[in-house]
C-alpha cells in the first residue's frame, strides 16, 4: 500500500520524501482486512484512493486484487510533521491543492489504478 500511495504523490508531481525537506509524512496508523491469500511469487495490484484530509493527516483506503479477484482492502493514515521537532504541522497548502478526496465509492475507482504490488 505505501509503494501504491507513493505513486500516488508521483501521479500528482509531488515526492512524499524528497531528500533534505524540512516536513515528513510518517505513517501513523494501518489497517487491513485479507479475505484470501496471496502465495509467494503472486503478482498483485494495489489502487489506492485519498479518502479524507485534514490539517495535518491525509488518510487513504486500499483494494488489493490478484487476477481481478480482491484479496484485501486496507487504510492507511499519514501525518505532517516537522521533521526538525517530530511534532505535527498543518500540511502545506501547495502540497494539499495537488490532491482531491475521493467521492465514497468502491477503491476500484482508486486516483492510482494499476500500481503494480510487490511479489508477495
Amino acid at each position: 500500500m505505501a509503494e501504491a500511495v507513493h505513486a500516488l504523490w508521483r501521479a500528482a508531481g509531488l515526492s512524499i520524501a524528497p531528500p533534505g525537506s524540512d516536513i515528513g509524512f510518517p505513517i501513523v496508523s494501518t489497517a487491513f482486512d485479507y479475505r484470501r491469500p496471496l502465495r509467494f511469487e503472486d503478482e498483485f495490484e494495489a489502487c489506492v484512493q485519498l479518502a479524507a484530509i485534514s490539517q495535518r493527516t491525509m488518510r487513504y483506503r486500499c483494494l488489493l486484487t490478484h487476477e481481478s479477484e480482491l484479496v484485501a482492502t486496507g487504510t492507511m493514515t499519514i501525518v505532517c510533521v516537522s521533521m526538525q521537532a517530530m511534532k505535527a504541522i498543518p500540511i502545506p497548502s501547495e502540497i494539499a491543492a495537488r490532491f482531491e478526496v475521493a467521492a465514497d465509492g468502491a477503491p476500484e475507482a482508486a486516483a492510482a489504478p494499476g500500481t503494480p504490488g510487490a511479489d508477495a
